[in-house]
């Protein structure tokens, strides 16, 4: 009799997420598309609700979930600005894949006044940069785009310049000014506008009168390229040599790692999280290369993942990333027992408050907190959910293949995860 006990234990504790089974039986229907959800008590670990969370998906930026756990992982509480190594009158430099020098969305980096106050000859070598610019399935027409900046040792303003225009003028402003050498005039036949040529920094400038432009333009990254901006910016003579590093290399502490992630998880910068698994892969090798980084967490922190992801870049940019339900909400519990819930809820998205949440999820006090992922005809969110009785949940809500906007599975999402809010 005691199985018999047991099945309608079970069976009473699963009445309460019927609701919500339907609730994602029918979102699949009404839209065509896959969907997998999985809540958890994050106290108890138990499960709550569990639809498709075996099943792989694409994580678009959930990925950065990924990218997070590793940076805990590796850097510390702050992030090394460059490495370097002095000899007579010289001071040789290599970067260390850190976003933030002369990057307008983080603070100044220590690496600027470093190189500024130096009295010794300085030199630039990106010889510990093995890895490729962009990521491994990255869509190759997307190169124009500030979202898809590359990756290098030693990125300045974010590798992109600003281009902008006043409604009422042809006059483009650029900043940095140091690019201004490279724009060239567009065919006035050309639809009005600035684009770049793909393998080099060639920037075509088509003028129109009575619109506005305001444009962020990845730059192609190069070593000449490094040096020339960094000798304009910092007024002063910077020279490339190609030398590798050495054994006895010094680091420069950079900012407080912290600052880095909260724009990383809030806006989704995909710069900022490729530059971290570069600066992860100098840290346990001497290569900035993202392939070693990724090896190395895998080999060495998802021994007890429920499913080894396909992971091939630190941002989401990728459809060949895959990832379940189920092991990212094993990340999201990995990553409380590293920071405590007050030090790791304000670099997350906030549901009405901060970041790309910002318009949804929206209560009195919040109860989203947590990362979203978007590509097209993709969407997901995944985090910790603060229930109306004060219980943490974390959960894993993934879209895939849906061919329609984000916007209705958006509203969907928000009825269902406020329903879990409501209920326990």
């Amino acid at each position: 009799m005691k199985w018999i006990w047991a099945i309608l234990f079970l069976t009473l504790c699963s009445c309460g997420a019927t609701k919500f089974y339907k609730e994602m039986d029918a979102m699949e229907q009404e839209f065509g598309h896959h969907a997998g959800l999985l809540v958890v008590d994050a106290e108890t670990g138990k499960t709550l609700i569990s639809h498709n969370a075996d099943k792989h998906f694409i994580p678009a930026s959930n990925t950065k979930i990924l990218t997070l756990f590793s940076s805990l992982k590796v850097i510390g509480e702050r992030v090394p600005a460059l490495y370097y190594f002095e000899q007579g009158d010289s001071l040789i430099f290599w970067g260390s894949g850190d976003p933030s020098l002369f990057y307008e969305e983080l603070p100044e980096s220590p690496a600027y006044e470093f190189l500024k106050s130096s009295k010794k000859d300085i030199y630039f070598s990106d010889a510990n940069f093995s890895g490729s610019h962009y990521g491994n399935g990255w869509a190759w027409d997307d190169y124009d785009y500030s979202y898809a900046v590359e990756r290098s040792s030693l990125p300045q303003y974010g590798n992109y310049l600003k281009a902008s225009k006043p409604e009422t003028s042809t006059y483009l402003s650029v900043e940095p000014k140091f690019f201004k050498q490279y724009f060239w005039m567009g065919d006035s036949a050309q639809e009005s506008g600035i684009s770049r040529l793909y393998e080099n920094n060639a920037f075509v400038y088509t003028p129109a009168i009575n619109k506005a432009l305001d444009r962020n333009v990845p730059v192609k990254s190069n070593p000449l390229i490094t040096v020339g901006l960094l000798s304009d910016t910092l007024n002063r003579t910077v020279r490339y040599v190609n030398l590798p590093l050495p054994a006895s290399y010094r680091t420069l502490e950079g900012l407080p790692a912290d600052s880095l992630y909260k724009v990383m998880m809030q806006a989704s910068d995909n710069f900022i999280a490729e530059q971290l698994m570069l600066t992860i892969a100098g840290i346990v090798s001497d290569s900035l290369d993202t392939d070693i980084g990724i090896d190395y967490i895998k080999e060495t922190y998802f021994n007890s993942i429920p499913d080894m992801p396909k992971w091939v870049d630190g941002s989401g940019l990728s459809r060949y990333n895959l990832i379940t339900p189920r092991s990212i909400v094993w990340l999201w519990q990995q990553i409380l027992t590293m920071k405590s819930r007050e030090e790791l809820f304000p670099l997350l998205a906030t549901g009405g408050v901060s970041g790309t949440i910002k318009n949804y999820y929206k209560s009195d006090p919040p109860y989203i907190y947590g990362k979203t992922g978007t590509l097209s005809n993709n969407h997901c969110l995944s985090g910790y959910l603060i229930t109306n009785k004060g219980k943490m949940l974390i959960f894993s809500f993934i879209n895939n293949n849906y061919p329609t906007s984000s916007t209705p599975i958006k509203k969907r999402m928000e009825q269902i995860l406020w329903g879990i809010h409501q209920k326990y």
